[in-house]
C-alpha cells in the first residue's frame, strides 16, 4: 500500500500510526496539499491528505473513511475500537473530540501561516482558540493512565497524541502545560511507542510545505 501526504498533517500521521499498530507495511509518497496541490488533485478530487492507495490501486480518502477500511482488514486482537457497542460508541466520542481538536489547531494555523498579518481574522482565531481550549480540557479531564479509555490503545489515544503534537510542534503558545498536565503526559507515553516513533511527526516536511516556526 502506499500512503500520501506528510508526517506534520496529524490527519496523515494519525493513519500512519494506526497502520503501524496493525502491522500493515506501506510505502509513502511526500506531497504537500500546499506546494503539490495539483499533483493531489489528480488523486484526490478535494486535494486532500491523506490518500490511501490499496495493493489493487484503489485509492481512498479521509483518515476515517481509511481507517474505518482497515479496522475491517485486522485480526481482532488488533483493532483500535472496541467491539461492544457501548464500548464501541464511547471511543468514537473521544475520538471525534480529539479529532476536531487537529482539525480546529490546522485551521488556526492557516490563520498564520497563509493570511498576510492584516487579513487574519482575529474574531474568528478568538473562536477558533475557544474550540481548541474546550477540547484540550474536556480531554485532559479524562485523566488518561495511560490510555484514554480502558486498559489498551484505542484510535481515540492515537488521534488524540498526533494533535497535541501538532500542536506542541505548530503553535505551542497555545498550549500551556500546567493547564494540560495529563494530557501533555499522554502524549508523551503514546509518542514514545513503536507505533509512533515509527511514523514520527517531520519538521523538515513541514518546512518544505512553507510553514515555520515563526508563521504565528
Amino acid at each position: 500500500m502506499l500512503l500520501i501526504g506528510q508526517f506534520d498533517s496529524p490527519f496523515v500521521r494519525r493513519t500512519a500510526v494506526a497502520m503501524n499498530h496493525y502491522g500493515l507495511r506501506f510505502e509513502r509518497r511526500v506531497l504537500s496539499v500546499f506546494t503539490n496541490f495539483e499533483s493531489l488533485l489528480e488523486l484526490n478530487p478535494l486535494g486532500k491528505v491523506p490518500v490511501l492507495q490499496l495493493n489493487d490501486e484503489e485509492l481512498l480518502f479521509d483518515s476515517r473513511y481509511i481507517l474505518d477500511h482497515l479496522e475491517r482488514q485486522v485480526s481482532p486482537e488488533r483493532r483500535l475500537v472496541p467491539e461492544h457497542p457501548l464500548e464501541r460508541v464511547r471511543v468514537q466520542r473521544i475520538d471525534s473530540v480529539a479529532l476536531g481538536l487537529a482539525e480546529k489547531s490546522y485551521e488556526r494555523g492557516i490563520e498564520f501561516s497563509r493570511r498576510q498579518p492584516e487579513k487574519i481574522d482575529r474574531v474568528w482565531v478568538t473562536r477558533l482558540e475557544d474550540q481548541i481550549h474546550s477540547a484540550l480540557s474536556w480531554l485532559d479531564a479524562l485523566n488518561p493512565d495511560p490510555w484514554l479509555y480502558g486498559n489498551q490503545m484505542t484510535q481515540a489515544d492515537i488521534t488524540c497524541a498526533v494533535a497535541v503534537t501538532y500542536l506542541r510542534e505548530k503553535q505551542p503558545s497555545v498550549l500551556a502545560a500546567e493547564e494540560y498536565s495529563a494530557l501533555l503526559r499522554h502524549n508523551e507515553y503514546c509518542e514514545s511507542k513503536d507505533a509512533f516513533t515509527a511514523s514520527a511527526y517531520s519538521r523538515t516536511e513541514a518546512t518544505q510545505s512553507g510553514w515555520s516556526p515563526s508563521s504565528e
